[in-house]
């Protein structure tokens, strides 16, 4: 017996990230313009760094609170009032090692070898992944597309259910199509959910870059006390945290012992040093918020309207989130365009190939950067499809 074939079927089963491939290909060229993975050209804000750095200094190094420092716990509290209007105790809240983790501590806590998830596609890879990792089924729901414009069909939704689903998985503003559920929307999802005694984890990780105006709709907006909704969240998009791997779930309280167990089993909890440079984050970072949003909307902008003046491209300016979702007319193969964009021009896209049903055709391009980087990108974008 080989080494390999020795190793769990579920390991052996987990799939190569169809964005890491091009990434890899193409990591350390030239000129390289990387829009491939979601997040933007700045670094993390000196007022978090030196939050952490105070406490690495101080001797902050030891075994520390599983749930997350009450100090963390509390700014999340703060912090949802702030953007939520919603007021939950510091007891609602949880901190994880990244926002993956979260879902992956949500999954374990939701379902059983067996049990099935519904999740909407065209979607980020890492929630199908964890989700056939822990033996659990993933049921992927597409979207709609027409027009430019991605849409929800309820019915669809719900001829999913069956009696082995435990839940659902929304992401909205969603990663990679820009979808956003309206307000109605998020209360017919929960209606099933409460018609069929299901989950839902709630990724709204982007909930900030909505470009409709303040934020975009959350379930909290719409949720009752005993509905069944874990919230997954992570610093690294508001934040330019993506290194630092820290996230949180926001859940009722009555499930806390349960999540604990799950953090002290997987990781024993986040480093204390880390989450001091997350309560200033969130206590002193709102600033810093509103200024990504709005670089987000000027390049947004500015890819778009390049990219769509092309008379070859099929989409239309996303409501939320960070991503162009790009429909390339005489592009078939998205994971091949991918390696050819790069080799042709120096811009790096995510294949829609990695995001699943619906996606295949498609190329996804974030523009959570600077608005002169996105301007050289989407020329060098234009001319390669204008080629085509």
């Amino acid at each position: 017996m080989s080494i390999l074939t020795s190793l769990s079927p579920r390991a052996l089963a987990a799939p190569e990230s169809g964005i890491v491939e091009v990434m890899n290909y193409a990591r350390g060229r030239d000129g390289l313009l990387p829009l491939w993975a979601g997040e933007g050209d700045l670094s993390t804000p000196d007022f978090i760094n030196n939050a952490a750095m105070a406490a690495l200094a101080a001797g902050e190094t030891f075994y520390t609170w599983q749930r997350g420092i009450p100090e963390l716990r509390q700014a999340l509290s703060d912090y949802y009032v702030r953007h939520f209007d919603v007021s939950l105790s510091p007891e609602h809240f949880y901190v994880t090692g990244s926002g993956m983790q979260a879902i992956q501590l949500s999954v374990q806590a939701i379902t059983s070898p067996g049990d099935e998830m519904i999740y909407l596609t065209p979607a980020w890879p890492n929630i199908a992944a964890a989700l056939e990792i822990s033996g659990a089924r993933r049921v992927g729901v597409p979207l709609q597309f027409e027009n430019g414009k991605w849409t929800l069909d309820l019915e669809r939704l719900e001829a999913a259910i069956t009696p082995k689903t435990k839940g659902m998985f929304i992401n909205t503003p969603s990663n990679p199509t820009g979808w956003t559920a309206t307000r109605q929307d998020l209360s017919d999802m929960l209606a099933l959910a409460r018609k069929h005694g299901l989950w839902i984890m709630a990724d709204e990780i982007y909930a900030l870059y909505y470009y409709g105006g303040g934020r975009a709709p959350s379930f909290l907006d719409v949720k009752e006390a005993n509905d069944r909704i874990l919230f997954v969240n992570s610093f690294s998009k508001n934040w330019s945290m993506t290194g630092w791997r820290v996230g949180w779930i926001v859940a009722p309280p009555e499930t806390g012992q349960v999540i604990e167990n799950l953090v002290q089993y997987s990781t024993s909890g986040v480093a204390q040093f880390m989450q001091k440079g997350a309560v200033a984050a969130l206590n002193e970072g709102d600033d810093f918020v509103r200024s990504n949003i709005e670089r987000a909307i000027r390049s947004r902008d500015i890819l778009c309207d390049t990219l769509i003046a092309t008379n070859r491209v099929e989409t239309l300016k996303p409501e939320g989130a960070l991503y162009a979702f790009l429909k390339v007319d005489g592009i078939v193969d998205s994971r091949k365009a991918a390696l050819d964009i790069v080799d042709k021009t120096g811009v790096g896209l995510a294949p829609g190939t990695a995001f699943g049903e619906g996606g295949e055709a498609f190329l996804r391009a974030c523009f959570l950067r600077n608005p002169g980087q996105i301007a050289d990108a989407a020329e060098r974008l234009s001319d390669y499809i204008k080629r085509l």
